[in-house]
């Protein structure tokens, strides 16, 4: 019985170790990307990561849910909207794309203050970089998906 549960414990164990989210190894990639682009020292890597954490969490939250619900709900409903339903859609969106705009500000206005500006300009073209990488990866990798 015991040998039943401790196998039963280490094949759960391995499947959730395995099961590792496709974010966090984005992530895990991103942070390293970035951190080798900027060329950060450790001084400014402590600084930095918190604050740049911050600014991912928010807008993330922005992009996901209310994008992501202001999207779905024009999809839906874009045949049967009507003039004011649009228009209030349509302000919601600038709304929630005007909260992005102000991440962005504040997070260049926090970097001022530990990393000098060619590197926050750096971040930003690592940024792009970095999600090109990443797009033109899922592209050489998606037809594999599509045969099996």
């Amino acid at each position: 019985m015991k040998n039943y549960i401790l196998s039963l414990y280490i094949l759960l164990f391995t499947a959730g170790a395995f099961a590792q989210p496709k974010r966090e190894e984005i992530k895990a990639l991103k942070v390293s990307f970035i951190t080798e682009r900027l060329s950060l020292t450790e001084k400014e890597a402590q600084a930095f990561w918190p604050i740049y954490n911050t600014f991912e969490e928010n807008t993330m939250l922005i992009k996901h849910k209310e994008l992501r619900s202001i999207r779905k709900e024009i999809k839906q409903n874009l045949s049967t909207l009507s003039e004011n339903d649009a228009k209030a859609l349509l302000d919601r969106l600038t709304m929630a794309q005007d909260k992005l705009q102000k991440e962005n500000k504040i997070l260049i206005s926090k970097l001022k203050s530990i990393l000098p500006a060619q590197k926050i300009l750096m971040l930003k073209i690592a940024e792009e970089d970095f999600k090109r990488k990443l797009f033109e990866q899922y592209k050489r990798h998606r037809p594999e998906h599509q045969k099996k």
